[in-house]
């Protein structure tokens, strides 16, 4: 037995809360993206104009410089900020995975809005660092703060699965990967016109760091003025003026479907392939194509554009399941073209169907995890699940471009698509189709 359901009209305006306030954080996450090369050019120019050399910088960089010496073909000078980019990228990822199970267990003991507000407070002091970060040190530290502090996508995630049932659960995560998608459409441009904007000499970046934190203040306003509470346990002893009482003291046993570890691994598995691919898109559409910056931009914006329009009418209707296979096999298809295309065509095909992938895979396994919780451990599991995402998020980008750089393109994407090929196995021969909440066995 689960808890009472939420009144429709109550459903549709805590979606409409859930989804504005992840919009504003991702559009506010996504402001920095476009910026790394020139933000990590901009301080190790500082450093070299100060003359020191025992920065943390300046030791960051021969050690990353020492790993790029170790290939057997030479690699340009030009990506030594693409990879100290990615350092970061794989630092603020491990930071998740450390963080998110904490986060999720602390909405499931004290509620879902009280953990987003104080994760909304590590948000604002992880911005401000940006603000006033003159320095690469104090940037650093604005990394390291939202890496432990940002929990809004998983708390999202959790928001979304408390106030649906199984019928609406897909639909629901898929509005709540469309936020993603449209905020990785508009997010990185907005960042970079606003990055032309000089209003602090110290620090060139000041204005788009302003208008983030403007958002994420505005975000954490909206959210302390109209959210409830959503936890299930919460719900029914507000419903009955009295103290909380765990609901598995009188709900009958969760049955599960899928194993938890099973789902975990192939998130993991399904991310370390996927990320790897993705941080080896600049280089490879440089290699190929000399592809500018913004030339990879618009070929990033297309993948998230069309990600989002199949979310809102095609995802959101598919059973999570085969959302999930589909998006593998789509998946597959793109690491082998990538392998081998010489044409921008063959380019922007593989980008239509790595567009399928990014708008199925990660909202159909969010929605099983969702289904394989109970109540009461909802925000704990399904923090965990995104542990497990983000650890393969964290070493993807460095497993995939060494072998991009050791054996080339042609092995890196055999190598990728033999990965997803294990994925899809797991996928197709292990996963199941979710069969709700019900009695026990």
């Amino acid at each position: 037995m689960g808890s009472q359901p939420i009144p429709p009209t109550q459903r549709k305006r805590i979606l409409r809360v859930i989804f504005i306030s992840l919009l504003l954080d991702l559009i506010s996450f996504t402001f920095i993206l476009p910026l790394f090369p020139r933000l990590l050019e901009f301080y190790r120019n500082l450093d070299a104009a100060q003359g020191s050399s025992n920065t943390i910088l300046s030791r960051i960089l021969v050690a990353l410089n020492a790993y790029k010496q170790s290939f057997s073909r030479p690699i340009s000078d030009r990506y030594d900020v693409v990879l100290l980019g990615g350092a970061l990228g794989s630092l603020f990822s491990l930071l998740q995975a450390i963080a998110s199970p904490f986060i999720g267990s602390l909405s499931d003991k004290y509620g879902r809005r009280t953990a987003l507000l104080w994760s909304m407070a590590g948000n604002i002091a992880s911005v401000a660092l940006w603000v006033a970060a003159t320095d690469f040190r104090t940037f650093l530290a604005s990394r390291v703060v939202g890496g432990l502090s940002e929990g809004n996508v998983q708390l999202a995630t959790a928001m979304a699965a408390d106030i649906s049932d199984e019928k609406q659960r897909g639909s629901t995560m898929a509005l709540v990967g469309a936020c993603f998608s449209i905020a990785f459409t508009f997010g990185p441009a907005l960042g970079a016109a606003l990055a032309n904007v000089e209003t602090v000499v110290a620090n060139p970046f000041a204005t788009a760091a302003g208008f983030s934190l403007f958002l994420i203040i505005i975000e954490t306003i909206y959210l302390y003025l109209y959210l409830p509470e959503t936890l299930p346990s919460s719900r029914e002893a507000e419903s009955r003026n009295g103290p909380i009482t765990k609901p598995e003291a009188t709900a009958k046993p969760h049955r599960r479907t899928n194993s938890y570890l099973l789902l975990n691994f192939t998130h993991f598995v399904f991310i370390l392939f996927f990320s790897g691919m993705e941080f080896s898109f600049p280089f490879m559409t440089y290699d190929l194509f000399a592809y500018s910056s913004s030339q990879s931009g618009r070929l990033l914006g297309f993948i998230g554009l069309l990600a989002s329009i199949l979310q809102g009418g095609v995802t959101r209707r598919l059973p999570p399941l085969r959302a999930i296979q589909f998006g593998v096999i789509s998946c597959i298809a793109s690491f082998f073209m990538l392998g081998r295309l010489t044409t921008e065509t063959g380019l922007w095909t593989a980008a239509s169907l790595l567009a399928i992938t990014t708008s199925t895979v990660v909202t159909g396994l969010n929605t099983l995890s969702s289904f394989e919780a109970a109540e009461s451990e909802r925000g704990g599991k399904m923090g965990n699940h995104r542990s497990w995402g983000q650890v393969g998020r964290a070493l993807g980008p460095l497993l995939f471009c060494t072998l991009y750089w050791w054996a080339g393109r042609d092995v890196a994407y055999a190598a990728g698509g033999a990965g997803m090929l294990g994925v899809c196995a797991l996928v197709f021969g292990g996963l199941k189709a979710p069969s709700g909440p019900s009695s026990a066995k």
